[in-house]
């Protein structure tokens, strides 16, 4: 699978925020500024491997793993789901970015990534310049408009967040099938699985969608669905200042179900975006167009970071 990504990448488990985060990282480490590019679920940072050819030309890459996903720790949950609060991802990522020594850097983030990106912007507005969301509007907003649309559409939402191990025991069953299911589910029903999803990727998703991978995927929506709520509230009239770019499928459920750049104008001041011809998985079924709005939007920046290594 390391053939997914270009050959002088270097993949390493760093210690971060009490866990280790595993991180692939490479690129031009003569760029202005660097990019860190955060995947979603159920997948790990190997979901970017279509884009980070092209973007390392320009860009220092950082490509980690969540917390509970892919080969980075996996700590069991507690009982108010902190350890997976988005808080917590957040923190984890910022401290990422000090081990590189970057203070200043870009942001890309899919799906679950792309609300650690949300939470982020919100809480360390100094440290991010600009920042991409993909395929998501805000979780306050989706959950305070629940209706049977979404309930039907996000199924998962509502299941993973059960108790008493309950997912947790049915996705063990047959853990493979669940995994790719979500890839067909969510991805354009003109997409051609095998030809969308490269066979090595899948089994990297497979491999690290292990029993403790399954709980910590849990966790993840479990507290997105209560201490995220709650942290969302409190932050309710605070709105993300940088620019932002907002990208999403036109034949996914975003798209179907919200006015999104209108959602994303609620939530942040300078906003940008939109739809591109595919479905949930946007760096696996359009990765030039992602490529093209991502360096269109960060361009370069006008302050030298150079990285730590």
């Amino acid at each position: 699978f390391n053939m997914l990504f270009p050959n002088d990448f270097i993949e390493e488990k760093i210690k971060v925020n009490g866990i280790e985060i595993n991180c692939k990282y490479g690129g031009n480490k003569e760029s202005k500024i660097p990019l860190l590019l955060i995947h979603g679920y159920p997948q790990t940072h190997i979901m970017w491997h279509k884009i980070v050819t092209e973007l390392s030309k320009k860009y220092f890459l950082i490509c980690p793993d969540l917390r509970g996903y892919g080969d980075s720790s996996k700590p069991k949950g507690d009982e108010n789901h902190i350890s997976y609060s988005k808080k917590t991802m957040a923190k984890d990522m910022i401290e990422l970015m000090d081990y590189f020594g970057f203070d200043k850097f870009y942001v890309a983030g899919h799906d679950r990534g792309a609300r650690v990106t949300h939470r982020m912007c919100l809480d360390y507005p100094r440290r991010v310049l600009k920042a991409c969301v993909m395929d998501i509007t805000p979780t306050y907003h989706m959950f305070k408009n629940t209706d049977q649309a979404f309930a039907t559409g996000y199924y998962h939402w509502f299941f993973l967040i059960q108790g008493d191990n309950l997912p947790e025991t049915l996705i063990g069953s047959n853990a493979r099938y669940f995994l790719e299911e979500k890839l067909k589910r969510w991805s354009s029903k003109d997409a051609i699985f095998k030809e969308v999803f490269q066979e090595n990727a899948v089994n990297e998703y497979v491999r690290c969608f292990d029993k403790e991978g399954i709980h910590g995927t849990c966790e993840d929506y479990r507290a997105g669905a209560s201490i995220d709520m709650r942290d969302d509230e409190k932050d309710r009239n605070k709105k993300i200042a940088m620019p932002l770019l907002v990208l999403w499928g036109n034949k996914g459920f975003v798209n179907r179900t919200y006015d999104v750049l209108n959602v994303w104008n609620e939530y942040a001041s300078d906003v940008r975006g939109k739809s591109l011809d595919c479905g949930h998985f946007l760096a696996e079924e359009k990765p030039d167009d992602v490529c093209k709005e991502l360096i269109e939007f960060f361009g370069s920046g006008k302050k030298r970071l150079t990285p730590k290594i």
